[in-house]
């Protein structure tokens, strides 16, 4: 490969982690007293939007090994164990986008509602989820007087 070049699935890769570690970077910085806050009634706290994203990202790794994602969601207890949740997770998706060959990426798969889609359009879905969710974490950080970092970590 050429200097500087880099593989679709290496670009995706590096999108989703930098949405990823931004995220896990911002929720080291949330007081664990501040985890059940939510912005409205109704909506997620910091420890359930941690957890659907953790859900979320292991059903594309479901999906690269051809498996039916799970939706079960076991709630963390902490907000300290949602983290960890979330940077495992991230490792794991990250390497996994990373090894998907062009033939991969081009591999239909099983989405939402047996609709199927490249494996290169549900991995941009799975960014642009990871992306929406962490606006509303970015939201939330403040309501709680946290001051979030740039919105992606870079390099």
């Amino acid at each position: 490969m050429l200097l500087g070049m880099t593989t679709q699935s290496q670009r995706a890769a590096r999108s989703f982690i930098a949405h990823r570690s931004a995220l896990t970077a911002l929720l080291t910085e949330i007081p664990e007293g501040s985890a059940a806050h939510t912005p409205w009634e109704g909506a997620m706290n910091f420890i359930s939007l941690s957890d659907h994203l953790d859900v979320s990202a292991k059903g594309i790794l479901a999906a690269i090994a051809g498996q039916a994602p799970s939706r079960e969601v076991v709630p963390s207890q902490s907000l300290q164990e949602a983290r960890t949740r979330l940077q495992e997770s991230g490792a794991q998706v990250s390497q996994a986008l990373e090894g998907l060959s062009d033939d991969d990426l081009a591999r239909e798969i099983p989405a939402f509602g047996g609709r199927m889609m490249p494996m290169s359009q549900f991995a941009e879905l799975l960014i642009m989820h990871e992306a929406h969710h962490k606006g509303q974490v970015w939201l939330m950080a403040r309501q709680v007087g946290v001051k979030p970092p740039f919105f992606v970590q870079m390099g």
